[in-house]
C-alpha cells in the first residue's frame, strides 16, 4: 500500500510484511563517496601524524590551533562558564550512571567442573580506549558521562578523549568540565575522521588505542569501520539516531509527538517511527508534531528528518510487535495498555522505555542506562555500551594430576579422532609420567 503524506510524516496503513523492508528503509549513506573522503584522511594522519591533525583543523574546523590539547586555564575556565544548575544536573546524572554501571560488575567465576579440573573466568580492563565526543551541531557532553564513566569504572589504563574545537580553537566548556569531573586527563582537540585516524594509528601526541567508542556523523562512522581493518575494535557500527514509539489510545499524543521530535532534531538523517493501532491516533500525534515543531530552534533539521519518517497503522498486536522486531530500533518507547506483554515480546531493541512517563531523553541523559546504542538495525546483533564494553573476559584452567587422570582419556580419544596426534600426545606423555611416579 502506498504511503499517504500527512504534514511531513507518511502514514502506512497495515503494510504487508513483504513491503516492510522498503517502506521502513533508513536513509541510505553514499558509502563509496564517503569512503573516498575518509580513506585519504586516514592515510594522511598515518603518514604525517600531528602535522596532518593541525592541517585538518584548519581545513574542516576553520581554526589555526596552537596546541592539540586544552590548557589548564581552558579547563578551569570551562567550569566557571557553566551555570550551577547545569553542574548540579551533571552531578545527578553522573551518580545515576555510575550506580547502574557499577551494578553491572561481575565477580570472578570459579568452577570445579570435575574433580581436579578448575575453570575460571574474570574481567580484565581493555588497556587503552578512545572516546569520540561529537561537538558540532550539538556538543554531546552527556556522551562524556556515558563513555567515560564505564571506562573509569572498568579500570582502563589510558583513556583518550577526542572532540572537535570551535572556531576559537576551544572544546565546548561542558565537554571539558565533564571530562575533568570524571578524571579524564588526555583530551585532544580533534574531530571527524581525523580523530578516529589519530586513535587508530597513533601520532606524536595521540596514543594508538585498542578500542574506539562514540557516536558521530557518517564520516566518523565510516572511519571507525575502516579502523577495524587495522586491528582496532569499535563499540558498534553506529549511524544516525532513531526512535520507534509503540502507542495506543492510552498514550498521550503530545508526549508521543515530543518523543518523536526529540530524535528528529538530532540530524537530517535521523528517522522516527510511530506504530499504533488506529489512523485516528496517528493523526492526533501528527497534529501535535506540527504544533510542537514550530517552537523548536532546530525545526529545520527535524523537518528534514520527518521526511524519512513513518506512522504505521497495525490493527493486529501480533503483527505490530513483529514489525518492531523487524525494524530493531535503537530506542523503543512502549506506551500501550498491555505494556508488560509488549515488553516481553521484544527481542530486537537497543534500549526500551516503558510507560507514558518514561521519555527517551531520560536514557539520553540521566536515568542511569547508557545512551550509546546500536542503530540502523544493528540492535538485532549488538548491545548498547555497558561496563562489559570496556573489559575482556579471560578464561583460565588449572588441572591437578588427579584431574588429568579424570579428563585425560576424554581428550586423547577426541584428539585421536580429529587426527591430531600431537594434541593427544601432550596428554599421553603426562599420564605416562604420572604412572611412573606411582611405581
Amino acid at each position: 500500500m502506498q504511503p499517504q503524506t500527512r504534514n511531513h510524516m507518511n502514514i502506512l496503513d497495515n503494510p504487508s510484511q513483504d513491503t516492510w523492508k522498503k517502506q521502513l528503509a533508513r536513509p541510505t549513506f553514499k558509502t563509496k563517496q564517503i569512503n573516498k573522503i575518509v580513506k585519504p584522511i586516514l592515510r594522511k594522519v598515518k603518514r604525517n601524524g600531528d602535522k596532518a591533525l593541525f592541517k585538518f583543523a584548519m581545513e574542516y574546523d576553520h581554526v589555526e590551533l596552537e596546541s592539540l590539547f586544552p590548557s589548564e586555564v581552558e579547563i578551569q575556565a570551562a567550569s566557571a562558564a557553566l551555570s550551577p544548575a547545569l553542574k548540579e544536573a551533571i552531578d545527578v546524572a553522573k551518580a545515576n550512571i555510575e550506580r547502574f554501571h557499577m551494578a553491572q560488575a561481575t565477580p570472578e567465576l570459579v568452577d570445579e567442573v570435575m574433580p581436579g579440573v578448575v575453570c575460571r573466568r574474570k574481567s580484565v580492563p581493555i588497556q587503552k580506549v578512545g572516546l569520540y565526543i561529537p561537538g558540532g551541531t550539538a556538543p554531546l557532553f552527556s556522551t562524556v558521562l556515558m563513555l567515560g564513566i564505564p571506562a573509569v569504572l572498568a579500570g582502563c589504563k589510558e583513556i583518550v578523549l577526542c572532540s572537535p574545537p570551535n572556531k576559537e580553537g576551544k572544546i565546548h566548556p561542558a565537554i571539558l568540565y565533564t571530562a575533568a569531573l570524571i578524571g579524564i586527563t588526555k583530551i585532544v582537540k580533534v574531530g571527524g575522521a581525523q580523530a578516529i585516524a589519530a586513535m587508530t594509528f597513533g601520532t606524536e601526541s595521540v596514543p594508538r588505542v585498542d578500542k574506539i567508542f562514540g557516536p558521530g556523523n557518517q564520516f566518523v562512522t565510516a572511519a571507525k569501520q575502516t579502523a577495524t581493518k587495522y586491528g582496532i575494535a569499535i563499540d558498534m557500527p553506529a549511524g544516525p539516531s532513531e526512535v520507534l514509539v509503540y502507542a495506543d489510545d492510552s498514550a498521550n499524543p503530545a508526549f508521543v509527538a515530543a518523543d518523536l521530535l526529540s530524535q528528529a532534531e538530532h540530524g537530517v538523517d535521523s528517522q522516527v517511527i510511530l506504530v499504533t493501532d488506529t489512523e485516528k491516533f496517528a493523526k492526533r500525534v501528527i497534529k501535535e508534531i506540527d504544533a510542537q515543531l514550530e517552537e523548536l530552534p532546530r525545526k529545520d533539521i527535524a523537518k528534514k528528518a520527518l521526511a524519512n519518517s513513518r506512522a504505521v497503522i497495525m490493527d493486529s498486536t501480533e503483527k505490530a510487535l513483529e514489525l518492531i522486531n523487524f525494524y530493531a530500533p535503537e530506542h523503543l518507547i512502549i506506551s500501550v495498555v498491555e505494556e508488560e506483554e509488549a515488553v516481553a515480546a521484544i527481542y530486537n531493541a537497543g534500549s526500551v522505555f516503558i510507560g507514558n512517563y518514561t521519555p527517551e531523553s531520560a536514557g539520553d541523559y540521566a536515568s542511569g542506562t547508557n545512551h550509546t546504542l546500536p542503530t540502523y538495525g544493528y540492535a538485532r546483533n549488538y548491545s548498547g555500551v555497558s561496563l562489559d564494553s570496556f573489559v575482556k573476559k579471560i578464561t583460565y584452567q588449572k588441572i591437578t594430576p588427579e584431574g588429568l587422570k579424570n579428563i585425560g582419556p576424554t581428550i586423547e580419544i577426541m584428539a585421536e579422532n580429529e587426527l591430531l596426534e600431537a594434541h593427544k600426545n601432550a596428554v599421553t606423555i603426562r599420564l605416562k609420567q604420572l604412572k611412573k611416579q606411582k611405581k
